[in-house]
């Protein structure tokens, strides 16, 4: 061996993970290591580009940045780098000569060779697997737009505004001038200071060119008559800083082609559904306005085998978790809705109000292709089932149907509206609800994890807000509902065995699997679910709850961020197996076989099942009777 190789294998012998190989290991490394040599200010690696190589500092310094462009770490005499972007083949984070190195480059192939040969070599790698881990969940979504695009971009001009007083005529004329097809109502004696939380900026409605045909020409209303009094009052509105995706998801269940996008609730603008096609042709878009087109059940259930297209589509064209789960919860709720238009077609106008409830997966915007229906129904207090009992039968029983039809099976637990265990008025609800977090018994909390996620789909949508902000209310400063909630979340632990090898199933078909839903978001929704309720989140969605969580400082730094890490991590590779499963032209399911995933993808699933472990070993320790208040309030 020459001269130079003896000193580039005393040099990695100094340094780990190098320290830990054998000699005769470690001589043959040193025998294909090359150097490189970068001045000071020059750029070694730039973000995105391909790498091969992992690099050690022989001398010098070096910066590593993340995307944006933030100072991530400085690295100096032994320092390695490169080894994230190994993972993906793509630089993750750039790298400087912060003054003149010299750097030696060991290949990727070596390196994989090594860490299968050396157990403590590749353990060293191991060490920061949570940052691994985040990154990998931040490299999924960065590769879609419409995660990281605002909704400020699609805004091509300012927002054009009218009086509520303007008479028709002159609207119509300021539309036609603009070129625009919707105008915003203000209404300039309300300032937003009268009502800080619910004003919307001064918009008090909007007119489209469809209100136009339907409520003025259709009506042969006089045009001198004030925009007031055809103007839509209950606008969906987003703030400046939505990202497009939820535009897109807004516009999708509400049903609406115009979206005012607000600066300090004061409108600067409005997005169309025709803004959005241009930007981004989203097939579930699409696939929501053709459920609506559908006017039997028949016809609805056919449409409804091009749903796994959507959802794999969505899954090639890299969305995240979040993005698919909401889509696919806003297709699911479009089914619910417009069986609903057809039941009360066919049964005529209900005799009391009520509001159809989804319930779950639905609820939280977390559906996927695997699901069955959770739903209810709440009545108005004057229900009497002697004169409307016959009504809802039906009307329940045609959605239930409908839904089952269309793939959204029923429920093994009977938890439908069709049951009349789960017909019951607001106030029967409310108190429903009140004896499960006073009772805390185990039937009871069974029904916390399903009945807790709740959203309104149809009819007094209000009264399903009611509901959440009750719960909310009653469960916050009953610790002792709490504590018994949190020993339930325990049930479910997730499969990682002493030493963090995988516990697989034997079951059947799904022998030597994994049931990612069952070991892994489930319980981490549960985990999840007990923080926001401690802290009284009022959100559906678990990702909104961990917002919620993170700013009432419950749980230490950097906990939180795992957990959100976790959970789409592990649904992301649910999502990938599921669209995996429609492609082989299998019934999708949530089974996994670590075997088929790669060591980079099972290494990322142990840290992931390991958050999810800490997390409830954290439950046990915060969630006693003499620990709940006082640990919000640090």
């Amino acid at each position: 061996m020459q001269s130079e190789q003896i000193e580039i294998q005393r040099f990695l012998k100094r340094f780990p993970p190098f320290d830990a190989l054998p000699d005769e290991a470690l001589t043959h490394l040193a025998m294909k290591v090359e150097i490189a040599y970068h001045v000071a200010g020059s750029d070694i690696l730039n973000y995105g580009e391909p790498i091969n190589d992992l690099f050690v500092v022989r001398s010098g310094a070096v910066e590593t940045f993340r995307r944006n462009g933030e100072l991530y770490n400085r690295l100096d005499v032994g320092g390695t780098f490169g080894q994230v972007g190994l993972r993906g083949g793509r630089v993750r984070f750039a790298v400087r000569a912060l003054e003149d190195t010299l750097v030696y480059c060991i290949s990727a192939d070596l390196l994989n060779d090594y860490c299968d040969q050396h157990e403590n070599f590749f353990n060293y790698f191991e060490v920061d697997s949570a940052a691994l881990l985040h990154q990998s969940v931040v490299d999924q979504t960065s590769k879609n737009d419409l995660t990281t695009d605002k909704v400020k971009s699609l805004l091509m001009r300012g927002v054009v505004t009218v009086t509520k007083d303007t008479p028709i005529s002159k609207a119509a004329l300021i539309m036609t001038q603009e070129n625009v097809s919707s105008l915003l109502i203000t209404d300039p004696a309300k300032p937003i200071e009268n009502d800080p939380e619910d004003d919307d900026g001064q918009a008090v409605g909007i007119i489209t060119n469809r209100d136009f045909v339907n409520r003025v020409i259709a009506q042969e209303l006089d045009l001198q008559t004030p925009i007031s009094e055809v103007m839509s009052t209950d606008m969906v509105v987003l703030d400046e800083n939505a990202y497009v995706y939820e535009v897109m998801l807004a516009m999708l269940r509400f049903n609406v082609h115009h979206l005012p996008i607000l600066k300090k609730k004061k409108p600067i603008g409005v997005v169309t559904l025709a803004d959005i096609v241009r930007y981004e042709s989203q097939s579930s878009l699409f696939l929501v306005r053709g459920i609506f087109a559908q006017n039997s059940v028949d016809e609805l259930a056919s449409y409804a085998e091009s749903v796994p297209e959507a959802f794999v589509r969505m899954v090639n064209e890299d969305a995240n978790s979040h993005m698919i789960g909401s889509a696919m919860s806003v297709i699911g709720r479009s089914f619910k809705q417009r069986l609903l238009e057809l039941a009360e077609d066919k049964l005529g106008k209900p005799p009391i109000p009520y509001c159809f409830l989804a319930l779950g997966s639905m609820a939280r915007d977390e559906q996927l292709l695997v699901t069955d229906q959770d739903n209810a129904i709440i009545f108005d207090d004057s229900y009497d089932a002697g004169l409307h009992g016959e009504y809802f039968s039906a009307l329940t029983n045609f959605v239930c149907d409908g839904l089952n039809a269309c793939g959204y099976t029923y429920c093994t637990g009977d938890i439908m509206a069709t049951n009349p265990k789960w017909q019951l008025t607001l106030s029967q609800w409310k108190g429903l609800f009140s004896q499960w977090i006073t009772h805390a018994d185990p039937e009871a909390l069974l029904h916390c994890s399903i009945f807790f996620d709740l959203d309104g789909v149809w009819g007094r949508e209000q009264w399903a807000a009611d509901l959440r902000r009750h719960i909310a209310t009653e469960a916050k400063d009953n610790s002792k509902f709490l504590a018994a909630l949190a020993r339930n979340a325990l049930s479910r632990t997730p499969p990682l065995g002493f030493f963090k090898a995988f516990v697989m199933e034997k079951d059947g078909r799904h022998n030597n699997t994994i049931n990612l839903k069952r070991r892994g978001t489930a319980p981490l929704t549960d985990v999840i679910r007990v923080h926001a309720l401690a802290v009284g989140s009022r959100a559906r969605n678990s990702f909104e709850r961990l917002d919620d969580i993170i700013n009432t400082k419950l749980l230490p730094d950097g906990n939180a961020q795992d957990l959100r890490d976790a959970l789409e991590y592990l649904s992301i590779v649910r999502v990938k197996h599921q669209a995996n499963d429609v492609n082989q032209k299998l019934p999708p399911d949530n089974n996994i076989e670590p075997d088929n995933l790669s060591r980079f993808e099972r290494r990322n699933l142990k840290e992931a099942f390991q958050v999810l472990s800490v997390a409830q070993n954290f439950l046990k320790f915060r969630y006693t009777t003499n620990k709940i208040m006082a640990g919000i309030k640090d």
